[in-house]
């Protein structure tokens, strides 16, 4: 039996290359996904359901658009009266009759918009459109702030863990040292246990702390779009401190050319006007003309005729008034919107500074003298110059001060994401 070597060998190489291939994607599935907080947006620009949904509506006013630009259709008209049923008619053939005796006409009508309804119909579709647009950016801006915000929430829970677990490394070494301590009675059996109690609040905050980022992880999760990351994944970026250097006259600048929702409400004035002008079109009364071929009695002829509304009552007066007041509504609509912009980032800009004062404070100084504090009362309680309570004093009060420490980071870099939604922008500098 012969055996095709060249064939073989393309067949050992296609099995070769497909098992690297499954091999990767079970190493990828297997490695969880790590994202930044630029990914994690766009994730969500891309996947968020709610964004998506919203999105439609801008589809929708498209069509809309398409329906407004449309032409009156023509109407056909047609009949044939004097038809016999029950009785046949004498003398004469049913062609004869039909011919004679009946009556049958065939027209055509046509409706002539005035005002050029047409033009202004299609101008306030476009700029409700334009409206919807805007709005739809918006919502953009909020579900970034969002991701933000959680994303954070994330870090902080990450940064916690990572302290957790360093604290119960460290803290457990202690309690090696007491129990080899209480072993040759350079320790009591007391303050031995006491110690080791210690060590369940310990091994507590690591679990707390493990909890507290799988949650943070999944609400992210949701707002990125449930599919659009695997189930393990997590969040990588820096956690720390680092000051703004932004002036408030900059950003409300930023903001007044930047803002969705600002940009909305000015659309929404030109809207306003459209409807307008669109309810003073609807006041031209439109006219019809049809033409009609008819044959009667054996006689065959053409009617054609003109008709128009007189406009003596309804002018569409109600309407044109309601437009125009709806124009005075949007122009405060659109002032209230920009006194809210230039609001909003002042709130935003002053949260910010206050935020990055304390974070500012606990790393210039107090994170320096908790962790400092802890080591001395480590060293002296271990050679036995201080009590237990002491030491133990020590070590709670450096935990609860990298605690705080990282709240105000989280609080800092969520008044960041606060800003950069009340600017309207990513990029603050």
């Amino acid at each position: 039996m012969k055996t095709d070597l060249p064939s073989m060998n393309i067949r050992i190489r296609l099995i070769v290359a497909s098992s690297a291939l499954i091999a990767a994607n079970w190493l990828l599935a297997q490695t969880p996904t790590r994202i930044t907080l630029d990914q994690a947006i766009q994730l969500a620009l891309q996947h968020n359901h709610t964004l998506l949904a919203a999105q439609t509506t801008i589809q929708q006013n498209q069509a809309a658009e398409i329906t407004a630009n449309l032409r009156p259709n023509p109407t056909l008209f047609v009949d044939w009266e004097y038809l016999p049923i029950f009785s046949r008619p004498q003398g004469q053939t049913i062609g004869q009759y039909l011919q004679s005796s009946t009556e049958g006409d065939i027209g055509l009508s046509y409706m002539v918009e005035r005002g050029h309804k047409r033009a202004r119909r299609l101008a306030a579709a476009r700029d409700a459109t334009a409206v919807t647009r805007s709005q739809v950016a918006d919502n953009a801006r909020g579900i970034a702030f969002q991701v933000g915000s959680l994303f954070v929430n994330a870090q902080l829970a990450e940064s916690t863990l990572d302290l957790a677990e360093r604290d119960l490394k460290s803290f457990r070494q202690t309690v090696e040292i007491s129990e080899r301590q209480h072993k040759i009675g350079a320790l009591s059996e007391n303050d031995y246990l006491k110690i080791t109690l210690q060590l369940v609040q310990f091994e507590g905050d690591v679990q707390q702390a493990l909890l507290n980022k799988a949650q943070a992880l999944s609400d992210l999760r949701q707002q990125l779009g449930y599919e659009s990351v695997p189930a393990e994944y997590d969040v990588v970026g820096e956690f720390e401190y680092r000051p703004l250097l932004v002036t408030l006259e900059e950003l409300q600048a930023k903001a007044l050319q930047n803002r969705p929702d600002l940009h909305a409400a000015v659309l929404g004035v030109t809207a306003a006007n459209s409807q307008y002008a669109l309810a003073q079109a609807n006041a031209k009364q439109d006219f019809t003309i049809s033409g009609n071929y008819s044959h009667v009695n054996g006689i065959n002829g053409a009617t054609w005729s003109f008709s128009i509304p007189l406009a003596i009552f309804d002018r569409n007066q109600g309407n044109i008034a309601q437009t125009r007041i709806a124009i005075r509504q949007a122009d405060q609509q659109q002032k209230a919107a920009q006194g809210q912009v230039l609001t909003d980032v002042r709130d935003a800009y002053e949260a910010l500074q206050e935020n990055g004062r304390i974070a500012h404070l606990y790393k210039s100084a107090y994170l320096d003298v908790a962790e400092k504090s802890r080591d001395i009362s480590e060293y002296a309680y271990r050679r036995g110059a201080i009590a237990l309570l002491d030491f133990l004093d020590a070590e709670r009060n450096y935990r609860a001060t990298q605690l705080s420490y990282r709240e105000a980071v989280a609080a800092y870099l969520t008044a960041i994401e606060q800003l950069r939604q009340a600017v309207g922008i990513r990029e603050l500098l």
